[in-house]
C-alpha cells in the first residue's frame, strides 16, 4: 500500500470516530432522540398555559376596588332607620349593579359648615332662626361626638362667626345671631366659598347646611359653579328655608338660587325643606342633625377602570324607606 493510500485510510478512520451521534442521554442512561426534549418543552408550556388561564380567571376579583357611600335612611315619619344590612341596599353605577359588601354605622367625624341667612329678610324670624341654629349645633356635637362645625352668616357677604371646632359651648355662644338691617343675602356665595375652603382643607366628610329665608338673593353665581364646587369638595348640601319655596324667579340671581336649592341638594345627597311656620324651624334642624349623625357607610365593589362612573345611584329594596347618599371621597 502506497504512503498516500495509508494516509487516506487513517484520515477516514479519524473522521468516522469524530462524528456527533444523533442520540444522547437525558436524565437517564437510556438513549433518546432529539425530539424528546421538545416534547418536554411542550409539557412545560402546557403547564404554564394552565397557570395563565387560572390567573386570568382570578384577575377580575383581584382588580376590584372598594368604594363607599354615606347614606341616610329614613322611614315615612322622617326618622332614621336602624339595623340595616347589605341586603337592604342596591348600588348602581351608570345603571350597572354593584355588589354591596358591608353596611355599618358611619363613625368618621363630619366637617359641617352651617350657613345662616341673617339678612334683612330674617328680621321677623331671627329669634326662631337662633333657636334652630342652637338645636342643630347640639344635635351634631353632643354625647362626645367629634364633628367639627363652623358657623357662617351670609348677610352682605359670607362671614365666619366661629371657625371649625368641636367646642359646643363656643358654637352656642356664636349662635346668638342678629339681623343685619338693610342687607341682602349672599347664600350662593357662601355655599361656593365654603365648598372651596372644605376642599382646600381636605375635609374627608364635608357637609354644608343652610338656614335660608325667602328674601332677595344678591349672589352673582351660576348653578354650575356652585354645584360644581360642592362636587369637587365631595360635600352634601342641606337647605332649610323659612317660608314657601323661592318666589323670585324673574331675576337671574333668584332663578339660580331656586335651582341650587332644589337640584343641588338632590344631586349631592342632601335634603331641601320649606318650613312655613318659623316656630317649627328648631324641630326641623334637629331632624337634619339626627339624620346626619345616624348615617350608614355603605361599602361596595367596583371594577378597576380608567373611566370613573358618571352616575352613582343608591336605592333601598324596601319601598317604604327614603334613602339619600353621598359618595365617600377617595383617599389620595
Amino acid at each position: 500500500m502506497s504512503r498516500n493510500a495509508e494516509l487516506r485510510k487513517r484520515t477516514d478512520a479519524i473522521f468516522r470516530n469524530s462524528q456527533i451521534p444523533n442520540s444522547f442521554t437525558y436524565g437517564a442512561p437510556s438513549s433518546a432522540v432529539y425530539t424528546e426534549p421538545m416534547r418536554e418543552r411542550h409539557r412545560l408550556w402546557a403547564g404554564a398555559s394552565v397557570v395563565l388561564v387560572l390567573l386570568a380567571l382570578a384577575a377580575p376579583r383581584a382588580q376590584t376596588l372598594q368604594r363607599g357611600i354615606y347614606a341616610s335612611v329614613l322611614d315615612k315619619d322622617g326618622m332614621p332607620v336602624p339595623n340595616l344590612s347589605p341586603a337592604d341596599f342596591i348600588v348602581r353605577e351608570d345603571n350597572i349593579a354593584r355588589e354591596v359588601l358591608r353596611v355599618e354605622p358611619a363613625t368618621a367625624p363630619m366637617q359641617i359648615a352651617l350657613l345662616v341667612d341673617n339678612s334683612a329678610a330674617s328680621s321677623r324670624s331671627i329669634r326662631d332662626i337662633r333657636d334652630a341654629t342652637a338645636e342643630f349645633i347640639k344635635a351634631v356635637t353632643s354625647n362626645g361626638m367629634k364633628n367639627e362645625v363652623a358657623l357662617i352668616t351670609v348677610a352682605e357677604r359670607p362671614t365666619i362667626i366661629v371657625d371649625y371646632t368641636t367646642d359646643q359651648a363656643k358654637l352656642l355662644k356664636g349662635a346668638a345671631i342678629f339681623t343685619q338691617p338693610s342687607s341682602g343675602a349672599y347664600m350662593l356665595d357662601g355655599i361656593l366659598e365654603t365648598s372651596r375652603a372644605l376642599k382646600k382643607r381636605e375635609a374627608m366628610r364635608p357637609v354644608v347646611v343652610g338656614i335660608a329665608t325667602n328674601g332677595v338673593e344678591y349672589s352673582n353665581r351660576y348653578r354650575d359653579q356652585v354645584i360644581g364646587a360642592l362636587n369637587d369638595a365631595g360635600a352634601s348640601l342641606h337647605i332649610v328655608m323659612v317660608g314657601p319655596p323661592p318666589t323670585d324667579v324673574t331675576t337671574n340671581e333668584g332663578r339660580e338660587r331656586a335651582y341650587v336649592y332644589s337640584e343641588g341638594t338632590e344631586s349631592t345627597g342632601g335634603r331641601y325643606d320649606n318650613v312655613l311656620a318659623a316656630s317649627a324651624m328648631g324641630m326641623r334642624l334637629k331632624q337634619v342633625g339626627d339624620e346626619l349623625t345616624h348615617q350608614y357607610l355603605v361599602t361596595y365593589a367596583r371594577p378597576t377602570t380608567l373611566i370613573p362612573p358618571e352616575r352613582i345611584k343608591l336605592t333601598p329594596k324596601r319601598s317604604d324607606l327614603t334613602v339619600r347618599g353621598t359618595p365617600v371621597k377617595a383617599a389620595k
